[in-house]
């Protein structure tokens, strides 16, 4: 047997329920009723895996559904959207595993999809810690770099370079030394190599 050993207000409709003092999880209020849930008193085996197996994976499933119809996510995304929500680390697991096995969450697509959109206009650099920041791994970011195709019509970092410039209205012909050191430290810390920058200043001709 196990002890709830506290119960939490969090919002008019939700309580954080703690089971000896480790577990915590969150609950509707009217569930604490339906299911006679009281602080300091036990709650049996079958109960607690009735509340994860029926109650909390059920929707946390149904959680990640909703957030998927708005928006494609990463599957670290999820994990930390269902942790928000106070749900159990094996219900977030078995949950996200749930819309992975149909396919709706593919971090390596999502990744592809990013790079495809990106691409044109960053440094692969700027990409690659985008894509980190969101969670995708680095093999997962390489194998998305390795099935983009020439299909998605992908820049060269040279040209990416080049239409910055226009941008920024440079004009190689006539930059005086102040501001060309200027454009170069204003790519690099964009992500682009010292090769490729000089590369393409070298090869503008405005």
């Amino acid at each position: 047997m196990m002890t709830i050993t506290d119960i939490t207000e969090i919002s008019k409709a939700k309580v954080k329920v703690c089971i000896d003092h480790n577990e915590t999880f969150a609950l509707y209020k009217s569930e604490l009723r339906t299911y006679c849930i009281n602080k300091d008193e036990e709650i049996s085996g079958e109960l607690y895996h009735k509340l994860m197996d029926e109650v909390l994976l059920k929707r946390a499933k149904l959680r990640c559904m909703n957030l998927l119809k708005s928006r494609d996510y990463t599957e670290y995304q999820l994990r930390t959207k269902l942790k928000q929500g106070l749900y159990p680390d094996s219900i977030i697991e078995d949950a996200v595993a749930y819309v992975i096995s149909f396919g709706y969450v593919n971090d390596i697509a999502y990744a592809k999809s990013y790079i495809a959109y990106a691409g044109n206009t960053r440094s692969r650099k700027q990409i690659e810690t985008a894509l980190l920041g969101k969670g995708i791994s680095k093999g997962d970011i390489a194998q998305a770099y390795e099935q983009c195709t020439e299909s998605e019509s992908l820049a060269c970092e040279e040209e990416i370079i080049r239409k910055l410039l226009v941008k920024k209205h440079y004009d190689g012909a006539s930059a005086a030394y102040e501001e060309r050191q200027k454009m170069i430290g204003f790519l690099y810390r964009k992500g682009f190599s010292l090769d490729k920058i000089y590369k393409a200043l070298g090869q503008t001709d405005f």
